[in-house]
């Protein structure tokens, strides 16, 4: 009997001990910073292929991915605009390449999962080593998110598809800086085609005799009475309307 009580206090004692070593986790929140446009370095892993590249996410739904390794991959971009997936190689548009299908299923997934929390108002998850740990599933699988204390985006996870993304030199950037770049090349060929249209054979024939002209006239004598004379007549008819109000307020 005493034997028994010895060795269930070990037992007891024991599980006390393994529970007491394990790391604590606990559920809590965190600031949502996954809602922004960012470019990172990355480090892919799926089942047996390893590729690296640089990943951009410009908004919702808007994501590239351009590959540095391996050699079937490096090179080749992936462009995802909503519901639509273009690829290219050094500005030459192909469709998607055999040994790119992978990397755009796993890319699906990953934009589905960060997009859908990115809309949330803050993060919900475990927390473990100052990382955060969002869970959640998807048609393709189950997935974990781990974001650091600003809330971005570490790691991407899906385990029973064998899927890791490592996350590294992240940085915010523009939502869209090639609209930026257009409309401003738009709005400064507006301005040249306006300049052009108003005397074109001028402008393009005698450039600097226009621009003389243009200087000239001005000081012209006769530039000079016409601006006096509307002047002038300005004055009256502003001293006729004062005199006009003056009578008035004097009879009310």
């Amino acid at each position: 009997m005493k034997r028994l009580i010895s060795f269930a206090v070990m037992i007891i004692t024991a599980v006390m001990f393994v529970a007491c070593s394990s790391p604590i986790r606990s559920e809590t929140s965190r600031k949502n910073g996954l809602n922004c446009a960012f470019e990172s370095s990355v480090n892919i892993t799926i089942d047996k292929l390893n590729a690296e590249g640089i990943m951009k996410r410009f908004g919702d739904g808007m994501w590239d991915v351009e590959f540095s390794s391996p050699n079937t991959l490096s090179g080749v971009k992936l462009v995802f605009d909503g519901g639509n997936v273009s690829a290219s190689y050094k500005g030459l548009d192909f469709s998607v390449p055999q040994s790119a299908l992978p990397v755009k299923a796993m890319m699906l997934n990953l934009i589905e999962a960060v997009d859908t929390n990115a809309r949330l108002d803050e993060l919900k998850g475990t927390e473990n080593d100052n990382v955060l740990e969002v869970s959640g599933s998807l048609e393709g699988g189950d997935y974990i998110i781990s974001v650091g204390k600003d809330g971005k985006i570490i790691s991407f996870n899906m385990e029973n598809n064998k899927l890791k993304i490592i996350f590294s030199d992240m940085k915010e950037i523009s939502s869209a800086p090639e609209q930026a770049t257009t409309t401003t090349t738009v709005a400064e060929t507006s301005a040249e085609t306006t300049t052009t249209s108003e005397n074109p054979a001028e402008v393009i024939e005698f450039p600097e005799e226009n621009a003389q002209e243009v200087v000239d006239v001005p000081e012209s004598q006769e530039t000079a009475d016409v601006i006096t004379e509307n002047a002038e007549e300005t004055v009256g008819i502003i001293e006729e309307d004062a005199e006009q109000t003056l009578g008035i307020t004097e009879e009310y």
